[in-house]
């Protein structure tokens, strides 16, 4: 094995670039044409060949015959599990990225869980201190390993602030050096596997700062003898695994730990925990503003009692909108929560901006709306708005609760004459001013809607008329008004009584489609329920007659559409 790694680098300068790369980096090369679209330079080529080397002498150190000698069952899933892992690393590692992320996931956590409860069994520590340790490190990696699966499985997304993210590089370094202490402190591991787990330690330090710095991930020669001094730690598992029978080499017990070294490996323990909690008054800014997971606003039924601050402290620093923060970018999470629950107490608009400018906001003026301050203090804000409580699934049901009540008020008011396709309901206008709505072909690109827009006013019917489009006007400012839409096949008798306004005018349907624009799910405008095709001819020219009257609690509308050549615009009532 050894010797083909070493023959396929030397085949690799010969046949190309492509080949070299398969060879040292034993995986296809898929990047190539991103790091290096015009083939190796002399100094990559040079530190493809001196890892090919590296890895090939590595190589021959991972696949060194096991030692014989009796082991328990413990021993034995030990080794088994190790020698996982090292295949993982040689060649597994390719196929499983292949797999959904949280397939792998899973399979990385349950693999190191089990090593690692296999080590604290397996190795005898000879110190209770000393395994402690390494069971704290231990814990606090795989808590790491299971964040990222949880994430991934959409379901806990846990943001690690930069302390805690250095506490779990500082446990990474701290869980190699107390495995190789207590491995020591065994006497069944030879020194060669003691300088492997040292030196696994060692790569491990060195890298660290350089995926601080961008360039690095970028230079493909620091990738090349990353993948090869990744290695080290490979020869380290498969060392340990192979050394575990204690045939050849009784115990060597190692006299006990002074006070001295017992206080520094309680310090390497504690050292990740302590540098993650933080005492109450130091400042915490969780959330700059510009964090992707701030930029959806959650509805407050949807969020666990833990996350709801987090929500407001996302709102009350975010500027993805163009304009300034809530409160200035000084302000800790624990200034911001204590000014926001001044402000849910807050009497009246005049108080809350009082409170926005002792905190130094540039919205001061503004205040703060109760849609913002429910995560904070829904006991206040649900007194009042208790909408603003639902989750996202309690807001849909009432919505559809609020549109099926809207479309029962309205009738309608020719029940006994049938059209060929008909329909009643609600139609919705925008809440800050509408023209009315649309009766039109929606497949032609014409510019026949805003044509039908500008003659709305023409006549004072309130009845925009251009092409396809007939634009029908409110004659009372209103946001919902009952609308009833009927096709015929030939026009059906006027029936102007207890009508207020009757108009007739011309329409062309370019497409075979006549209908009235319907509301969807997110839509501010619109009718409530689904509309027909009133082109029930098909392509051609239609008469479509508007009935509006007023009643004390609507405004009603009744549309008939048949077909017509007559171009004529005919006030039947007006």
């Amino acid at each position: 094995m050894v010797g083909l790694v070493l023959v396929a680098v030397a085949a690799g300068l010969v046949v190309g670039d492509d080949w070299l790369w398969v060879a040292v980096n034993w995986s296809p090369p898929l990047f190539m044409d991103f790091y290096a679209p015009d083939g190796f330079d002399l100094l990559t080529t040079f530190a493809l060949v001196a890892a090919g080397v590296l890895k090939a002498a590595l190589l021959w150190l991972i696949l060194r015959t096991p030692k014989t000698g009796p082991l328990d069952r413990r021993e034995k899933a030990l080794r088994f599990l190790l020698y996982v892992a090292v295949a993982e690393a040689l060649v597994l590692w390719y196929p499983a990225s292949l797999l959904p992320d949280e397939v792998y996931l899973s399979f990385g956590l349950a693999l190191w869980t089990a090593i690692d409860v296999l080590y604290l069994l397996v190795i005898r520590w000879r110190s209770t201190a000393l395994r402690a340790a390494a069971g704290v490190i231990s814990a606090a990696l795989l808590a790491a390993m299971a964040g990222d699966l949880l994430d991934e499985l959409d379901l806990l997304e846990l943001h690690l602030s930069a302390p805690v993210q250095m506490a779990l590089v500082v446990s990474g370094a701290a869980g190699i050096l107390l495995t190789v202490t207590g491995q020591r402190r065994d006497g069944r591991w030879s020194p060669g596997t003691l300088i492997a787990g040292y030196l696994a330690l060692a790569v491990y330090l060195m890298v660290i700062p350089l995926q601080y710095f961008d360039a690095a991930s970028e230079n493909l020669v620091i990738l090349v003898l990353w993948d090869a001094l990744a290695l080290v730690h490979t020869v380290w598992l498969a060392a340990t695994a192979r050394e575990m029978p204690t045939e050849e080499r009784g115990p060597t017990p190692s006299p006990p730990l002074r006070p001295a070294v017992r206080a520094a490996v309680a310090s390497v323990a504690l050292l990740p925990v302590i540098v993650v909690i933080h005492p109450e008054h130091t400042p915490h800014f969780t959330y700059s503003g510009w964090e992707s997971d701030c930029y959806d606003r959650p509805n407050f039924g949807d969020l666990k009692p833990a996350e709801r601050d987090a929500t407001f402290l996302c709102l009350a620093r975010s500027v993805d909108d163009g304009f300034a923060p809530m409160f200035p970018e000084t302000a800790s999470d624990q200034e911001i929560l204590a000014y926001g629950q001044s402000l849910c107490r807050a009497e009246d608009r005049e108080e809350q901006e009082s409170i926005l400018e002792r905190a130094g906001s540039e919205r001061a003026s503004w205040g703060v709306d109760p849609w913002d301050l429910v995560y904070i203090c829904p006991e206040i804000i649900g007194a009042t708005r208790p909408e603003l409580l639902r989750s996202t699934e309690e807001t849909k049901a009432a919505h559809r609760a609020y549109v099926a009540e809207q479309n029962a008020r309205c009738r309608d008011p020719w029940p006994r004459t049938r059209g060929v396709v008909q329909a009643t309901a609600n139609y919705s206008l925008f809440a800050d001013g509408d023209y009315g709505y649309f009766v039109h072909d929606p497949d032609d690109s014409g510019d026949s809607a805003e044509r039908a827009t500008d003659a709305i006013y023409d006549d004072g019917t309130q009845i925009g008329v251009h092409g396809s489009a007939v634009l029908v006007g409110h004659l009372e400012d209103v946001i919902d008004l009952c609308l009833t839409v009927k096709a015929f096949r030939t026009a059906p008798p006027k029936r102007l009584a207890g009508w207020h306004q009757v108009t007739e005018v011309p329409v062309i349907s370019r497409t075979g489609r006549l209908t009235v624009p319907e509301r969807g799910e997110h839509g501010d405008a619109g009718a409530d329920a689904p509309m027909p095709n009133l082109a029930i001819a098909g392509k051609g020219r239609y008469r479509v007659r508007v009935y509006v009257r007023l009643t004390e609690a609507d405004e009603e509308h009744l549309v008939v559409v048949f077909p017509g050549a007559s171009r004529k615009r005919l006030k039947l009532k007006h």
